[in-house]
């Protein structure tokens, strides 16, 4: 069992190896995918092509499942004394070597606890999902093969995250999968947006990954060691502004890759790539990485205060802020990033305030149902055609296990019983609450708790107008192009295929059940008092709804629902800023390279054609005048030697 953990990471690893070295063999002649709409109908190029994607399929989904089961035992053999609150489990691990640095040295150490054997079965079982749906998703795209294999480098790198017990171990692991999303989010990079969208995720996540190293450099300095136990041994003789100074710098690193403010602004734009991409990435693992950094090294934010403070307002901004962004989104995607945006910052807020045992059960049933959100949405859009909702409707009875697979899915993110959400929003909602007795400032505690009230309520508004706008109401067509002569538009009226529903439906289970693996601590006001904010946004919204069917319930925003449309312009505030100020900046090198430097170069070799000239002058082929000019010469240095000497 204590090669358990070094396997589960390697399996992905060497399906990612596998599938990109046969990524291109058999070589057919398969055609180029132009973008999202690649996917949708049509058949392979070619056979080849096709048998290519079956092979890559197999190569993916195996190593995969083969690793899901190692999870599944690990976490088993841990227990789940982690979500009981119990004391924590001895790791399951061992040290594979170390490498000098001449300074600390690094441990080569892998190992599972109750902690990381719970995220490493989230890791898993949702890559495993989405393995499966993207064989139906992307079934005619001649890239499925090096799409798989990222797939798989991504959840080996994110189980190094899960399962290091080494500081720069980890963080390789982090590094990985920041290459990882830029490769899987730009997929369909004919697309400029798609390009534009992955360029801006690597370099978001990259600005914030800077302090996240500088961090790890101060802990691992002050402790003497990066093994992630020496570290926490470490933490009660460490001087307070070592901790801060630490922590703050992790806490950029965390900023970027959970999306908190103000580094979110990569995560909505991510959107551009394939759907499944977006239910592995913004539910179960980049996202989560950040959140699982901070539990992993909980007893080191416990001890720096102020940076919990920050934690707590940044929390209370990202949560609500986000929250409003996806009730004004047309964008069915988009809706769930930004609602991915707002439960992260829930779970930041839930660590400001001092329990990290309710934000990972959080985290875990978040993994659970907005994979399975995620997924569904990947099944309307793949039936519609669009992902807006605009350009949705009547779609429950089409599609009806997806409508009852998403419903289960909006049920859980508003917090409703019995569903999972419903156990483990009550529980970071009781840490808030505690949080106004002590553990943050005063301002802080207050800013958050009203925040996350004021978010239940936005998250029940958002998440029934999206499920209303998709599934009710009357079918909106989307304008096709005109068929070829002879033929007619074909509708399909049928469900996904079987590799694109079984995954919803097992997905469905956990979104329902998972909450009662935390138990049934419930603190019955709070409880009420969240259900009946979730219940009270949604109500508002069905009401407009019912009012005018056609008409947007964004509108009750009224004056802010431009603002929130635009995510309060954070990314114009970005561009003007930042942005326009580099470019121009890079503008003016430009030209100071062209005036000063070229302009130096052109100069000289003007300066030497003008004297060439000069010379030219003398050389014109007169033997006189040559006979003149060494006689003068001859002339005057008879005379300055006579002079000299």
């Amino acid at each position: 069992m204590t090669t358990f953990p070094l396997l589960a990471v390697l399996l992905p690893f060497l399906a990612a190896f596998a599938g990109l070295l046969l990524s291109r063999w058999p070589r057919g002649r398969a055609r180029q995918s132009n973008g999202p709409a690649a996917h949708v109908g049509g058949t392979p190029a070619d056979e080849d092509s096709a048998r290519a994607n079956r092979r890559a399929a197999w190569i993916a989904v195996v190593p995969t499942a083969a690793a899901a089961v190692l999870a599944v035992w690990l976490a088993w053999g841990q227990g789940f004394a982690f979500l009981d609150g119990g004391a924590r489990s001895v790791p399951v691990g061992d040290t594979y070597g170390a490498i000098d640095t001449g300074g600390v040295p690094i441990s080569l150490t892998l190992q599972a606890d109750d902690l990381s054997g719970l995220l490493g079965v989230l890791v898993t079982l949702v890559a495993l999902a989405v393995q499966i749906y993207s064989i139906g998703y992307l079934k005619d795209d001649p890239r499925y093969p090096s799409y798989s294999a990222f797939i798989s480098l991504f959840t080996s790198a994110m189980l190094l995250v899960v399962y290091a017990g080494d500081l720069l171990v980890l963080y390789v692991g982090w590094e990985i999968m920041g290459l990882c999303s830029y490769l899987l989010i730009g997929h369909w990079w004919e697309d400029r947006g798609n390009s534009r969208a992955a360029v801006k995720a690597f370099l978001v996540t990259r600005l914030g990954d800077v302090g996240f190293l500088f961090g790890i450099f101060v802990l691992g300095g002050a402790a003497g060691s990066f093994r992630i136990a020496d570290v926490l041994a470490k933490v009660p003789e460490m001087s307070a502004g070592t901790l801060v100074a630490a922590t703050m710098l992790l806490l950029a690193g965390v900023a970027g890759k959970s999306a908190q403010v103000p580094l979110h602004t990569w995560l909505p734009d991510a959107m551009a790539g394939p759907t499944p991409i977006s239910a592995l990435i913004h539910a179960a693992t980049m996202v989560a990485a950040g959140i699982f950094l901070v539990a992993r090294l909980f007893p080191a934010f416990a001890a720096a205060r102020p940076t919990l403070d920050v934690l707590a307002v940044l929390a209370a901004l990202g949560m609500l802020g986000a929250a409003l962004a996806a009730l004004a989104q047309d964008d069915l995607k988009r809706v769930l990033a930004y609602s991915t945006v707002s439960q992260l910052a829930y779970m930041a807020g839930g660590l400001a305030a001092g329990s990290d045992t309710a934000t990972i059960f959080h985290l875990i049933t978040h993994g659970a149902f907005k994979a399975l959100l995620f997924l569904c949405a990947g099944v309307v859009i793949h039936h519609v055609g669009s992902n807006l909702m605009s350009q949705m409707g009547g779609l429950r009875r089409e599609l009806p296990i997806t409508f009852a697979a998403t419903t289960v899915g909006f049920a859980a993110l508003m917090g409703l019983p019995p569903f999972s959400g419903f156990f483990s929003k009550d529980a970071v909602l009781v840490a808030m609450e505690g949080a106004l007795a002590g553990g943050l400032t005063d301002a802080a505690a207050l800013l958050l708790y009203g925040c996350a009230l004021a978010t239940v309520a936005v998250t029940g508004a958002y998440a029934t107008r999206a499920w209303l706008r998709t599934f009710f109401g009357r079918t909106r067509t989307v304008a096709l192009p005109e068929p070829e002569p002879g033929t007619a538009h074909v509708i399909d009226t049928r469900e996904a295929p079987p590799t694109m529903l079984v995954p919803v439906v097992l997905l469905a289970v956990p979104a329902v059940l998972l909450g009662f693996a935390g138990g049934l601590h419930l603190d019955a006001p709070v409880a009420v008092i969240s259900v009946v904010l979730a219940l009270l946004g949604a109500a508002v919204v069905y009401a407009s709804w019912r009012s005018d069917p056609v008409a947007d319930p964004a509108r009750l925003l009224g004056p802010l629902r431009q603002p929130c449309e635009q995510a309060f312009y954070v990314d114009h505030l970005y561009a003007a800023v930042i942005a326009r100020p580099i470019v121009a900046l890079a503008g003016l090198v430009v030209r100071t390279d062209d005036t000063v430097v070229d302009g130096a170069v052109r100069g000289s070799g003007r300066s030497a054609r003008g004297l060439s000239g000069l010379l030219r002058l003398a050389q014109n082929g007169n033997v006189q005048l040559y006979v003149s000019g060494l006689l003068a010469g001859v002339l005057l240095i008879v005379v300055g030697a006579v002079m000299f000497t």
